[in-house]
């Protein structure tokens, strides 16, 4: 249509729209305003038995709260729960918009709380910090912590409980092998303290954050942040741990820095006879291995029943002159087992040896599927418990006690364990002639889906993040207790909010709870249950476990090997391509569960850290789909989009996840290092000037504007400067001759701006919106509400013509383009259908979602296949049409579609 402004073509219907568009996100405020009082409960449903303090977020409607409020906790019984609270995210108006709330260890039991404005209850022993001469000091009312200065290799000095000292040098330990070659020289690095800060200081919760690298002959290697968490009156503390890898390997070569082992060890005195001396371990399934140093049990002669159960027991024996003289006479000649040690190199194995001390034989002491990476050294006089979350899941993981024998034993917990082979993170192949970008596009990417570049399969700049637990006990304890930190171990407690009342505050966009009112959505909710029920099923399965590698999920299967394309470029590891963080993360929204909470918990942890580069020129960017996490040449915000992270960070608070939050605050300046477009362009454009970065509307200013969003939303120190080129970047867009449907622009990354061009050229990808760039905008346009009209307007015409017909798309821009993944996009025309009330475009969407090309209905048989050995390694259940895009995107679409035109569904 030319002379003719296309942005106005709906600007009447889009002007109409606006107006129900913020009555709809205002009744949902209004919907959460009339109930301040928050329910809370367990995520696992069941009040746990133990845990190491909590903490969790809470959501508010706009306009509810101000951010100087202050809350009150109590049981449902109405007792008062001490409580610390604090803000992590603001409505445009400035009113909360997120709360994080902290309980101790030994706040008042109870299966569900109630979180209203109020007076906190304080809590009897506070937890207090002291800072003095460089040293920090922290205590809980129980136990105290002293942590090392700058320079030190001790990042612990000492943990006492009373006036008893329970662990002390606390250090950290990675070893280095020079070469894969087995024989290989193995040297020891320590943890030296760089920096110590305190973050939060009670009186509930208290938080040091311990900043280093690991350190021999005057090298540094594997930069760390720890964060210690302590809480009122508690005998414990957590240790989130996070590591980057900053190694070299040379292509082709043996030679490098090879990880041999990666370590947290404390020293734990121990004061007791070796009889009062104990050791546990934990199984996954709740069971104990359960010894004591010196064992009184199966001699030839009997010690007598009250000493024998109370060792069983963990108790302190009586007094020698009781026992049976036969055998206090002979003390001197039953062994002391000083080191023990559980190694878990895989999801299927673990074994337990033990040994009397160095220079002498291990034996076999025990073995099982899968350990719960939960220890315990200590006595009569007191000890320390330690375990590593996700520790089998994490292979290879080992727990070792050595010197327990002795008058001060070493527990160390091993993220990677030193009996596995060095962790190898070479590139896996030699290029294979790709050495020009004709090669890559027209070869590797045609055949394997791999886009390949030399010098692009890195992993310097990857991480990885770890959760420990300690607690520092007066003796040993039940196996009951034991058993109940175990557990805690594993599987943190966490409060939460239902999903009605999440619903009502009106966050993250456009989703609803499960409804299950008529049969056409109960269809479609089964459904979403049994795809994720699906992927749960394939991650045993298929063993998708691993220190780097558990989190994830893989692309796409291979019908014939009957097993997911593991080794054949960007079919293997999914790493959030097209939206899986997102699919689980609404899933969990919408229906609550546990069990979907902590898969896409895992998938955070994973795609956060593994999936993104954190230092060196790549740092903020995230690498495509591939057989390794790093090997793709593809470095792209659209993985390391801060959309993929905010659910976690919100809904407990996490701090590390914030630091990954921060680290994109300034994502668009990566574009100066590298093109996402480099092998495609044809326009001559080379990266250079800040002025004018070729970004693209779609997966590149989706990540860029959700990173500048949660800046924003979080008032981080960058808030003004990120909502000023947030604010900047939506208005240029709009202005474009065809809004979203231009495609690409010029951003000047210092004020967010876009050039405006003067071509009407459209360019319409079908990844432009499958990253994020839906849910974002649909954030944006509610939080700017009538301030910015002209982007709503943009965005509403980019989601109902879309998936138009051609006659559409070219009255609208004069020009028209393929509608791939037309169900995928059925939830922008649902979009579109329900913010302008249009019945005839809700029909079209969910005929767009249950009939486009890409859809899971209706005629997709959802019944498992089995194929039996030996066709296979295992007896096999796959669904052989499900690949991992598809089913995000399917899932995505059914939970906004069902949120946005439920109501107009077809029966």
């Amino acid at each position: 249509m030319p002379g003719v402004d296309r942005r106005t073509v709906i600007k009447g219907a889009a002007a109409a729209a606006a107006a129900a568009q913020f009555s709809w996100a205002l009744s949902r405020t209004a919907a959460a305003a009339d109930a301040d009082d928050t329910e809370l409960h367990w995520l696992e449903g069941a009040t746990p038995d133990a845990h190491a303090g909590t903490t969790w977020g809470v959501p508010w409607a706009r306009g509810t709260y101000r951010p100087e409020q202050n809350f009150r906790l109590t049981t449902a019984a109405g007792n008062d729960v001490p409580v610390q609270s604090w803000v992590t995210g603001h409505w445009p108006d400035g009113s909360v918009k997120w709360t994080a709330h902290a309980i101790a260890p030994g706040a008042p039991k109870a299966s569900a709380y109630k979180l209203a404005a109020g007076s906190p209850a304080a809590p009897e022993q506070k937890v207090t910090v002291t800072r003095s001469g460089g040293r920090v000091e922290v205590s809980t009312g129980v136990i105290t912590a002293v942590f090392g200065a700058k320079g030190s290799d001790t990042v612990v000095r000492s943990v006492r409980r009373g006036s008893a000292e329970i662990a002390r040098d606390g250090k950290l330990v990675a070893l280095r092998q020079e070469s894969v070659r087995e024989g290989a020289d193995v040297e020891s690095f320590a943890g030296r303290v760089e920096k110590v800060e305190v973050e939060q200081d009670g009186p509930v919760r208290a938080v040091v954050r311990v900043e280093g690298r690991h350190r021999k002959s005057g090298r540094g290697w594997l930069p760390y942040t720890l964060r210690f968490s302590f809480f009122a009156g508690a005998g414990s503390f957590r240790l989130v741990h996070t590591f980057v890898w900053d190694g070299e390997h040379k292509p082709g070569s043996d030679q490098g820095d090879f990880l041999r082992g990666l370590g947290v060890r404390f020293t734990v005195p121990l004061r007791d006879q070796p009889y009062d001396r104990h050791i546990r371990f934990a199984d996954s399934g709740g069971g104990l291995f359960s010894e004591a140093v010196q064992g009184i049990t199966g001699l030839r002669r009997d010690p007598g029943a009250a000493v024998r159960n109370a060792q069983i027991a963990g108790e302190k024996l009586p007094d020698t002159a009781t026992w049976d003289t036969r055998v206090s006479s002979r003390l001197a000649y039953v062994p002391t087992w000083g080191d023990y040690t559980l190694t878990q190199p895989n999801a299927d194995g673990y074994t337990v040896r033990k040994r009397t001390k160095a220079g002498y034989g291990w034996i076999h002491a025990a073995a099982g599927r899968r350990a719960g990476g939960f220890g315990y050294v200590g006595g009569a006089s007191g000890g320390l418990s330690f375990g590593l979350r996700d520790f089998w899941q994490r292979h290879p993981a080992q727990l070792d006690v050595r010197g327990a024998h002795t008058d001060a034993a070493e527990a160390t917990v091993w993220l990677y364990s030193p009996e596995a082979p060095p962790l190898d993170l070479r590139f896996y192949h030699d290029g294979l002639g790709q050495d020009t970008y004709e090669k890559q596009s027209d070869g590797g990417l045609e055949i394997t889906y791999e886009d390949y570049e030399p010098g692009f399969g890195t992993p310097y700049g990857i991480a990885r993040t770890s959760e420990l637990t300690f607690w520092a006990v007066e003796k040993t304890p039940s196996a009951g207790v034991l058993a109940a930190q175990a557990a805690a171990t594993a599987t943190p407690p966490l409060l939460t909010a239902t999903p009605q009342r999440l619903h009502a505050a009106g966050v993250f966009g456009d989703w609803a709870p499960v409804d299950r009112s008529d049969k056409a959505r109960t269809v479609v909710e089964d459904r979403l249950d049994e795809l994720f029920a699906y992927y749960v099923g394939q991650r045993e399965q298929h063993r998708w476990y691993g220190f780097l590698d558990y989190g994830d999920v893989q692309h796409t299967y291979d019908n014939d090997r009957h097993v997911w394309r593991y080794d054949i470029g960007g079919f293997a590891w999914d790493n959030s391509e097209l939206g899986t963080d997102l699919w689980l993360w609404y899933h969990f929204l919408r229906t609550g569960s546990a069990e979907v909470f902590r898969f896409a918990e895992a998938m955070t942890r994973h795609t956060g850290e593994v999936d993104v580069y954190h230092l060196g020129k790549w740092a903020g960017l995230g690498t495509r789909h591939g057989v390794q996490h790093w090997a793709d040449s593809a470095k792209q915000v659209r993985i390391s989009t801060a959309a993929n992270r905010r659910f976690y960070y919100f809904l407990t608070g996490d701090e590390r996840t914030g630091d990954l939050l921060s680290e994109l605050v300034d994502v668009e300046l990566t574009f100066l290092e590298v093109d996402p477009q480099r092998k495609v362009r044809a326009d001559g454009y080379t990266p250079g000037d800040r002025h004018a970065l070729s970004v693209g509307f779609g997966t590149d200013w989706g990540g860029i504007s959700a990173a500048w969003l949660t800046e924003w939303e979080r008032q981080g120190p960058n808030a003004a400067t990120a909502r000023a080129k947030l604010v900047n970047s939506v208005r240029t867009i709009a202005a474009q001759p065809n809004g979203f449907f231009t495609g690409t622009g010029l951003l000047d990354a210092d004020t967010g701006k876009f050039a405006i061009t003067t071509s009407t050229a459209v360019s319409v990808s079908h990844l432009n919106a499958v990253f994020g760039l839906v849910e974002t905008n649909s954030e944006l346009v509610s939080l700017f509400g009538d301030e910015e009209p002209e982007f709503r307007a943009a965005w509403l015409n980019y989601a109902r013509y879309y998936n138009g017909t051609d006659a559409q798309k070219r009255q609208l821009t004069g020009s028209t383009w393929k509608s791939a993944l037309p169900a995928a996009h059925s939830r922008i025309t649902a979009y579109a259908a329900h913010h302008q009330d249009d019945a005839t475009l809700a029909k079209r969407a969910w005929n767009e979602f249950y009939t486009g090309s890409d859809t899971y209905f209706p005629s997709n048989d959802w019944n498992p296949v089995t194929v039996r050995t030996p066709a296979v390694l295992r007896t096999t259940e796959e669904i052989p049409w499900i690949s991992t895009n598809s089913s995000a995107q399917w899932a995505l679409a059914a939970i906004q579609n069902l949120a946005l035109i439920g109501d107009r569904i077809p029966s």
